[in-house]
């Protein structure tokens, strides 16, 4: 009997003094996020962001939503907890945390920077342009609405270079995508996609090289077509010739579709003897 009153205190010893080790061997940072102390975390939480230990000064920020829920604090710890994201380069987290905050806090003073650094998440998100491009269309719209409520202010000149860039992307994709057909030598396909590319975008800046690919496209339909549909095809790349002399007379190509052009009007003339 006497063994067991000597015991339980002794186990209680070493609990206490496990747990006293567990304590000691914990930093400032870990007890005050697991801790109560609203006031002091909220210091933190700002020495943290400040001292630019983004991943951690998250976390704390994260640790106060639900303590800080309906106070004066609320908007500012909300915005930071997105902005500590954005700042550390989790663009996910920061995307999710700046969406949340600009739908709960649409009257903040914060709320200006905060959807711009949203777009810019949505921005950062898209893909080069031989993949899927829905977030690039996703953050298109996201851009311009901001501009229709924000139509001069500091971040205006890099939301229209967002939207330079990211039209870019898209005017690449549907010129890459239509070129392929002539880079596998179907001809017709490409001299088709090529001219549905312009039907539907007549602005895309990469129209010059797209007229100049309809053309290559036209000629070498026509070169490798039977003889009885040749005649048909060289007047059909003729005429898409004319078109892209008469917009761009100085281009590159020039010389070369010059070139092309002659050889199909000697076609021509020999059919028509």
């Amino acid at each position: 009997m006497m063994k067991n009153v000597f015991k339980k205190p002794a186990l209680l010893l070493a609990a206490s003094l496990a747990a006293l080790m567990t304590m000691s061997c914990k930093t400032q940072y870990e007890i005050m996020l697991e801790g109560n102390d609203v006031p002091g975390k909220y210091r933190m939480a700002f020495e943290l962001f400040d001292a630019g230990k983004y991943s951690k000064a998250a976390s704390m920020f994260e640790s106060l939503k639900i303590a800080v829920r309906g106070t004066l604090q609320d908007d500012t710890v909300q915005y930071y907890t997105a902005y500590s994201h954005y700042c550390f380069g989790d663009m996910i987290a920061a995307e999710q945390a700046f969406d949340s905050f600009i739908s709960t806090f649409p009257r903040s003073p914060f709320v200006d920077k905060a959807r711009f650094m949203y777009l810019d998440c949505l921005y950062q998100a898209t893909y080069r342009y031989e993949l899927d491009q829905t977030p690039t269309y996703k953050a298109l719209a996201a851009i311009t609405e901001y501009l229709i409520d924000y139509p001069k202010n500091d971040y205006t000149p890099q939301c229209h270079a967002m939207i330079e860039d990211l039209e870019e992307r898209l005017d690449r994709k549907e010129y890459e995508s239509a070129k392929l057909y002539y880079t596998i030598e179907d001809y017709k396909a490409a001299h088709y996609a090529l001219k549905l590319v312009l039907k539907e975008d007549a602005g895309n800046i990469y129209r010059e090289d797209i007229m100049y690919y309809t053309v290559l496209a036209a000629y070498k339909y026509a070169l490798n077509s039977v003889p009885e549909k040749q005649r048909e095809r060289y007047m059909t790349f003729t005429d898409d010739y004319f078109s892209f002399v008469s917009e761009f007379p100085e281009s590159g190509y020039r010389k070369e579709l010059d070139g092309l052009a002659a050889r199909a009007q000697h076609f021509l003339n020999k059919d028509k003897k």
